[in-house]
């Protein structure tokens, strides 16, 4: 069974960072993509950056250049370095899993598993 918790959000101001941790069992990094994902109120879900079971990344623009993706496989967690926050930043964040990588080589456009969400919030 597939779990994912998230944790590390905060309130910070406007130019700080965060490290968001997603704690990931029931998922071969090596076969699932992983990713984040952030809503805000009254907006839309949106992907913020994916990782491959390759290593492979990407991002939204708005975050590219100052949120980082990566995983650790040996302690089986996730991670998002997010640098420069910005108060468009806020939102609920959430940590995501999805196997079809490993069968389209390509990171799902619905992803399967979903942790709760974590919040940042960023003042200016």
């Amino acid at each position: 069974q597939v779990s994912l918790v998230e944790s590390g959000g905060a309130s910070v101001q406007a130019g700080g960072s965060l490290r968001l941790s997603c704690a990931v069992s029931g998922v071969s990094f090596s076969i699932y993509c992983m990713g984040w994902f952030r809503q805000a109120p009254g907006k839309e879900r949106e992907r913020v950056a994916t990782i491959t079971g390759d290593q492979r990344t990407a991002y939204a623009e708005a975050v590219n250049g100052r949120f980082t993706i990566y995983k650790d496989n040996t302690k089986s967690l996730l991670y998002l370095q997010m640098n420069n926050l910005e108060p468009d930043d806020t939102a609920m964040y959430y940590c995501a899993a999805d196997p079809s990588w490993y069968y389209t080589g390509n990171c799902a456009t619905t992803f399967r598993n979903w942790g709760q969400g974590t919040q940042v919030t960023v003042s200016s």
